[in-house]
């Protein structure tokens, strides 16, 4: 699917391609390792690897079910990452002589329990953009400014959804068309691309409702967005250019309890100073609906299954954001932090405003 942007600068030019080189990520863990335990914690480091494959050769040296190795979050393949993950102490002598191709285990420490998913603040990232003019840089050095003001867009990326792009069909079949697929781990892959699709749709179609308020007087798009004139006037007040609408599931940021939003402008200042963030729905049961005007724009995304869901963030904020702009190599180099569950090649494409040029390979 094509997303809609949050900010509508002209697109920037500039060659990226995920590549060991050119793309790190290093995890930030949620806690500090107890140095005592019965788990050994390893910090790996992984080139051109999937998470899932190097588990798989830690665990095929050890001898055990890739189960029963902990990691916090999965990490691209096409990249220099780096990563912990935990075994049982029990396997610390026989795990001296590992040694495979793409991998290196960078320190050891211990720890009371093993590691789960989702055990991490998030990840630090630098990216290396490549065939970038002057010009192109200093636009590039703005956005990252007007990002660093007020965030970007949650969307899930391109590889979420399969090297063809169709996973969230296969999902929307199984659930609704009967189709079949035996294996556990593929049916649940498959199942979260449909949820993530229809997220990233529910997200596209706000900016656009977004930019619609920002952009015109409450009196000429009343009977566009079938909101009354004196609502939309208080919501063009709000100066973060994603609206939020009565109804809205909030949660604390970056983490915390879920709320509805109910229009306050103390709660718009909340979100304008960082310290909450809406949400969005992946559909399926238990989870939190939106109510009111928020509810009326995210039914139309919401799809009755049997299958659980969940509230995720809609906006997150980018930290630590460096960039430098190397002129004799043009290249800009971008050092930024993001939260668990985010996507670099979003704000990539952010930045962008376009498609990467990786996308397709």
């Amino acid at each position: 699917m094509d997303r809609l942007y949050a900010y509508s600068h002209a697109p920037i030019p500039f060659y990226f391609k995920q590549s060991p080189r050119d793309f790190v990520v290093d995890e930030i863990p949620m806690y500090d390792f107890s140095g005592e335990g019965e788990h050994l914690v390893y910090h790996v480091r992984k080139k051109n690897l999937t998470t899932w494959q190097m588990i798989d050769a830690i665990a095929k040296h050890l001898n055990i079910r890739s189960r029963d190795i902990g990691y916090a979050g999965l990490k691209d393949k096409h990249a220099l990452t780096k990563q912990y993950i935990s075994v049982h102490r029990q396997h610390e002598t026989v795990m001296e002589s590992f040694d495979a191709a793409g991998i290196k285990i960078l320190s050891k420490t211990y720890h009371n329990n093993k590691i789960k998913m989702g055990h991490l603040k998030g990840n630090r990232f630098f990216i290396r953009l490549k065939k970038v003019d002057p010009t192109a840089a200093a636009k590039i050095s703005q956005v990252l400014d007007t990002v660093a003001r007020y965030g970007i867009p949650n969307y899930f990326g391109f590889q979420r959804f399969g090297i063809e792009k169709n996973n969230y069909k296969i999902g929307e079949a199984i659930l609704f068309q009967g189709r079949k697929e035996r294996n556990v781990k593929m049916r649940r892959m498959y199942v979260n691309a449909y949820q993530s699709h229809l997220f990233n749709l529910w997200l596209s179609s706000r900016i656009e409702t977004s930019r619609l308020i920002e952009s015109f007087e409450p009196k000429e798009i009343t009977d566009l967005v079938n909101m009354p004139i004196d609502i939309l006037t208080n919501i063009k007040k709000q100066e973060h250019p994603f609206k939020l609408f009565d109804g809205d599931v909030m949660m604390h940021y970056p983490h915390g309890r879920l709320y509805h939003f109910d229009s306050t402008v103390e709660e718009v200042e909340r979100f304008t100073c960082k310290q909450v963030a809406p949400t969005g729905l992946l559909a399926g049961a238990r989870a939190q609906r939106a109510q009111g005007d928020a509810y009326i724009m995210e039914k139309g995304f919401d799809v009755a299954t049997n299958i659980d869901g969940a509230r995720r963030y809609a906006w997150i904020f980018p930290e630590a954001i460096e960039g430098e702009y190397k002129e004799s190599e043009a290249w800009y180099e971008l050092h930024v932090t993001l939260p668990k569950g985010s996507y670099a090649t979003v704000l990539i494409e952010e930045i962008a405003g376009r498609k990467l040029e990786g996308e397709r390979e």
